[in-house]
């Protein structure tokens, strides 16, 4: 018998593995739904969505809140707002505080610099193949899908090569709260995680502050001078880049590879026609959302879609279930390369926060499926015992594993 909606544990294990039968009955029967014993919605369906990112003077981007895991397994909320006192930059700050971060980070994403790393990119991906692929096989997340996004994200900000292993660690760890399953003893040590990455990026900082380089250190160091920006928020903007721009490429480059092991026929074809690349990621953002959601708080009482929407609750914007609405996309749950609708998917937020970094995650995602592709003839998941695991998170849809086995290593080299 289906349990109803009101019953079910968010955070169970088979639900946190394969959420889209759960998002379908929510787009259904409940696109506006409550979680038991809290003050958060989930929203689903793709209109709602779109709607509720367009309405910023009802639903605030500022991370208030989150659902946490309780040691019954039922759902709390964990306040991030600290009484008022915390700040929300970026991402999680509104206009005008929004746009002047996003203005701040932007030089340092324009399409010029992006075009430029490009040949740092596919050096990159080439070493991390050949240092990672053994025997026929590769462990795709931490040989690739982890360590590509992170070097570039340093490249970007002005970090140094050697720190990369341990931001990765930081970055992913700091976030966890973020995804609800975290235990009392992880609490502590995302906190501390946090903590760490900030006092490393408020060090990097103070550093270059006598002479600022042409990296987003460099133009964070000189709007913090200029009295555009306190050092604290450059410091809060760093990690959110880090945070988010890892975990999100990351989830993108082994979502693609798990969809491409399991479906040979698609394989063949991107490699003989590497332009299909393109769409494929595209799709593979919509049926496989890096990001499963993003947070809104309710600013004052209201409804979304009938609901009655209490001023202090909360929304989980379900990116991921939206993704998947056959009122917008025909055969949700297929992917399609041909599909006219491509670029509607919410993977990458909407409008005015559109994702600032998602033409750098495109191209990296390009280059590593391009090189998996052309290193091998063919490749599945591996038949080890856990060859594939996701994450389990409310928060992102990303592999802590994905073992990959091939039958050749080829030789290849990757042309833009």
């Amino acid at each position: 018998m289906t349990r109803a909606l009101d019953e079910i544990n968010v955070f169970d294990h088979e639900l946190l593995d394969d959420p889209y039968p759960l998002y379908e009955r929510l787009r259904t029967t409940a696109p506006v739904h409550r979680v038991a014993d809290t003050n958060f919605y989930l929203v689903s369906r793709w209109d709602l969505v779109a709607e509720a990112t367009a309405r910023a003077a009802d639903f605030s981007s500022n991370l208030t809140g989150v659902l946490v895991r309780q040691s019954d397994g039922s759902a709390a909320v964990f306040d991030m707002d600290g009484g008022g006192q915390a700040i929300h930059v970026l991402a999680t700050g509104d206009d005008p505080t929004h746009m002047v971060h996003r203005k701040a980070v932007l030089p340092a994403l324009v399409a010029k610099r992006i075009r430029a790393l490009e040949t740092t990119i596919v050096a990159t991906a080439d070493g991390l193949w050949e240092e990672g692929f053994r025997d026929g096989r590769i462990e795709w997340m931490s040989a690739l899908a982890d360590r590509l996004p992170m070097t570039l994200v340093a490249r970007l900000i002005g970090l140094p090569d050697e720190d990369i292993p341990q931001l990765v660690a930081w970055g992913y760890t700091s976030t966890e709260l973020l995804g609800g399953v975290v235990t009392t003893e992880r609490l502590g040590v995302a906190v501390a995680a946090a903590a760490e990455l900030a006092g490393y990026l408020h060090e990097q900082l103070t550093n270059v502050r006598t002479d600022p380089g042409d990296n987003l250190l460099g133009d964070l160091a000189k709007a913090c001078a200029a009295g555009d920006l306190t050092a604290e928020v450059a410091v809060l903007i760093l990690i959110q880049l880090v945070g988010a721009g890892g975990e999100s490429t990351a989830g993108l480059i082994g979502n693609a590879a798990r969809l491409l092991a399991a479906d040979q026929a698609l394989q063949h074809r991107l490699r003989a026609d590497p332009d299909l690349i393109v769409p494929f990621l595209e799709e593979t953002l919509r049926v496989e959302s890096p990001f499963r959601a993003h947070h809104r708080h309710v600013i004052a009482d209201t409804t979304l879609g009938d609901v009655t929407l209490p001023a202090g609750s909360h929304l989980l914007l379900l990116w991921a279930a939206a993704n998947r609405d056959s009122a917008v996309f025909p055969d949700p749950d297929v992917v399609r390369l041909d599909r006219p609708t491509t670029r509607n998917h919410l993977a990458f937020g909407k409008g005015i926060r559109f994702c600032v970094g998602a033409t750098l995650a495109r191209l990296e995602a390009k280059i590593a499926l391009r090189t998996l592709l052309s290193g091998t003839e063919s490749f599945g998941i591996d038949t080890e015992p856990d060859a594939a695991q996701w994450l389990p998170s409310i928060f992102v849809r990303r592999h802590r594993r994905l073992s990959l086995n091939a039958d050749r290593d080829g030789l290849f080299r990757y042309r833009a």
